[in-house]
């Protein structure tokens, strides 16, 4: 075991809405915190209407801290595969703007060599229709989103988003991977 193995890890992935990515993985064992934020755009400090407004160039990220110990970074990549469309071009869904791009901010060679192993072994493997476009980039700063965001499927799960959206992706997810998912 490394001296990095002993510390938390993070990792910076944008499926997406980051709402749903962050339901997703707040119930993944091992995950510590999951902080819906923006990466890879120009503008310091975006807002939410800004990075809406396709303005900045930045995805809507969550930047994942997750124990080595309990979650290997593959099965986070893995997970976050399975659990968003990453084929598409700057959508999922009806969600529809460079902000949704599918995305991993790799912090380190280890990471962007597993990322893109796995995104070649899933197009290898046939597993979608459609090419993967999955982008693998190196780490940028990291934006926190505002705070209503923070928590928004559990402070929220009535609303309607959340319902069509966000259940169906967590039950792909509890179906798929059930050794991983948080007590």
């Amino acid at each position: 075991m490394t001296s990095n193995d002993t510390e938390n890890q993070t990792a910076v992935l944008a499926g997406g809405c980051f709402w749903c990515t962050e339901a997703i993985f707040s119930h993944v064992k091992g995950v510590q915190s999951v902080i819906p934020g923006y990466t890879g755009g120009s503008k310091n400090n975006p807002t939410y209407e800004e990075v809406s407004n396709e303005t900045t160039g930045h995805a809507e990220t969550v930047q994942i801290k997750f124990d080595p110990n309990l979650i290997a970074y593959e099965k986070i990549v893995e997970i976050f595969f399975a659990t968003h469309d990453p084929t598409t071009i700057n959508r999922q869904g009806g969600d529809v703007g460079e902000q949704y791009r599918s995305a991993i901010f790799y912090q380190n060679e280890e990471q962007r060599q597993t990322a893109l192993a796995i995104k070649n072994q899933l197009g290898n493997d046939g597993i979608y229709s459609n090419p993967i476009v999955t982008q693998i980039l190196p780490a940028e700063t990291f934006y926190p989103a505002e705070e209503y965001h923070h928590n928004y499927f559990e402070k929220n799960p009535d609303q309607q988003y959340c319902q069509v959206v966000i259940n169906p992706k967590i039950a792909k997810f509890r179906a798929k991977y059930q050794d991983y998912i948080k007590e």
